[in-house]
């Protein structure tokens, strides 16, 4: 078993044997992977500063999720993106450059929630949809272990940087995030 230095207070297990608290289309992903582990929360803590806060989890092995659309020919462009949560995510240079669209805008919850099978506040770059373009920032593929979201509010994964690298339409990207 891993063993986590940016647990903080929480208790670690590997995700595998715990499927109940990830969401459907992450479990579904997971299996294919080892090594990656997850802690259950308390949903009202799943922000990413009180989350830290509350389980003094550093916010800088925090990496946020973000689905991004944007538009060309009236077709509609999905993509995530990976950060560091002491970075924010270049929507309108970088990635609208990546998905070839005239203007890039984080996509809206309610369909974010619908495509990806994820509770908002926990969507993960783990079992996003198999077309989806998932763009990492380097920063992230270079840490050794992040917290990142579990696709519900209650609960986050512990993973490498490297096996988010490794995930299927994962493309590392330097200067991603500013």
């Amino acid at each position: 078993m891993t063993t986590w230095t940016i647990a903080g207070s929480l208790t670690v297990v590997p995700a595998a044997t715990r499927t109940d608290l990830l969401a459907e289309p992450v479990a579904k992903a997971l299996a294919a992977l080892d090594g990656v582990g997850v802690a259950e929360i308390d949903p009202e803590l799943a922000d990413t500063a009180a989350f830290c806060e509350a389980y003094g989890s550093p916010l800088g092995a925090s990496a946020n999720c973000v689905v991004v659309a944007g538009k060309r020919a009236g077709e509609v462009r999905f993509a995530a993106a990976l950060v560091l949560a002491t970075t924010r995510a270049d929507v309108n240079g970088v990635i609208k450059r990546r998905l070839d669209v005239r203007k890039a805008s984080f996509a809206p919850m309610d369909e974010a929630v619908a495509l990806t099978g994820m509770e908002y506040g926990g969507i993960t770059p783990v079992g996003l949809p198999a077309d989806w373009p998932i763009l990492i920032d380097q920063a992230v593929a270079d840490s050794p272990e992040l917290v990142v979201g579990s696709g519900i509010r209650g609960s986050k994964l512990l993973i490498s940087g490297a096996t988010l690298a490794g995930l299927p339409n994962a493309e590392v990207i330097d200067g991603l995030a500013r």
